[in-house]
């Protein structure tokens, strides 16, 4: 077995389990930073999809032995079940500063019972299609519309571009029904489900792949109240008329100062993003800046000057991470018709 993909890293002390199902790491082959991994074993509780989504998993210490009251598989056996490689004994660190120095870099893992020749795996690396150029969005979407129901008098459209559990979970638990949709609905399939509002989810890859969401979005903007988490944050700029780049190497971890303008104050996030939105692009778009990332300045929060559109770069739901944010969502169900 071998694979490819786009080597990053996450600087988070827990939550290996939620990391390696949240669907925003497709096509990634993900490194934990923090040394020791698997001493609490996996727990199914924690998962933010149905499976292991990262390409690959790097470590530097991998635990053989795990203890937790609620655990049910070792993490070697959880890689297993989903035929996903992982590798051990890797100097984390130096990975970790050598894409921090170069960016992020296209690596490849390998597993075979015959002699790997390290040649080889560096050809295959080398030889593998640019992270950007991949749509991964028909492999974390739904197929077709999926009804969650909260039993309230709110529901909401969500966009399924690779959303991770727990967002799900935040609008259930707020008594607001939600309408999954697949990646590429149209503005019509929308209309139908007669939502209160549009959710843009998280998910993989540059964000000017997802065209066909970014269509729908720049259909009905001045219909619904829209917002976005991460990777629905981009689109909604996109679709408005703003433009994305590409970090360095992206923000992963649990621990990113984040500032909100209007009340001048600073919250502790969870994030997990490669690309972000251009802030000289805005103007003409109709939004406006409403948070920033205080260790590099990027665009972190956006609104429309107008219209009740709102979205975020980091992670109100967490998991892992602080929920310093969380009331993100009760700002977007205040808005809903």
């Amino acid at each position: 077995m071998q694979v490819t993909g786009e080597v990053v890293f996450n600087t988070s002390l827990v939550g290996y389990e939620e990391s390696l199902t949240d669907p925003s790491y497709a096509g990634q082959i993900l490194t934990l930073t923090y040394p020791l991994i698997g001493n609490y074993g996996v727990r199914s509780g924690d998962f933010e999809s149905e499976r292991v989504q990262v390409a690959g998993f790097v470590v530097r210490e991998l635990c053989s032995h795990y203890s937790h009251r609620n655990a049910v598989k070792s993490l070697d056996a959880f890689l297993r079940e989903f035929n996903v490689p992982g590798i051990a004994g890797i100097d984390t660190r130096m990975l970790a500063r050598k894409i921090r120095e170069e960016g992020v870099i296209n690596g490849a893992l390998m597993v075979s019972e015959d002699a790997i020749h390290g040649q080889g795996v560096i050809a295959r690396a080398k030889s593998a299609a640019d992270y950007s150029s991949k749509n991964f969005l028909a492999k974390v979407s739904v197929d077709a519309p999926k009804f969650h129901d909260a039993k309230g008098d709110k529901s909401i459209c969500m966009i399924d571009t690779g959303v991770k559990l727990s967002i799900i979970r935040n609008f259930l638990k707020r008594e607001v029904s939600v309408w999954r949709m697949p990646y590429n609905a149209t503005a019509e399939e929308i209309r139908m489900k007669k939502p209160d509002g549009i959710f843009l989810a998280n998910g993989p890859g540059d964000p000017e792949q997802a065209k066909e969401a970014i269509a729908t979005v720049k259909a009905l903007h001045k219909e619904y109240p829209i917002s976005g988490i991460c990777l629905g944050n981009q689109i909604i700029g996109l679709a408005l008329g703003a433009k994305t780049y590409k970090l360095k190497f992206g923000h992963r971890g649990i621990n990113q100062p984040v500032k909100e303008l209007a009340r001048n104050k600073v919250f502790i996030t969870s994030q997990n993003h490669g690309f972000a939105i251009e802030e000289k692009s805005l103007g003409g778009t109709g939004l406006v800046v409403t948070h920033v990332n205080l260790n590099d300045g990027s665009v972190e929060g956006m609104r429309h000057k107008e219209l009740p559109i709102r979205s975020v770069q980091m992670h109100p739901e967490a998991n892992p991470g602080p929920n310093d944010i969380e009331d993100i969502f009760d700002v977007f169900i205040g808005d809903l018709h």
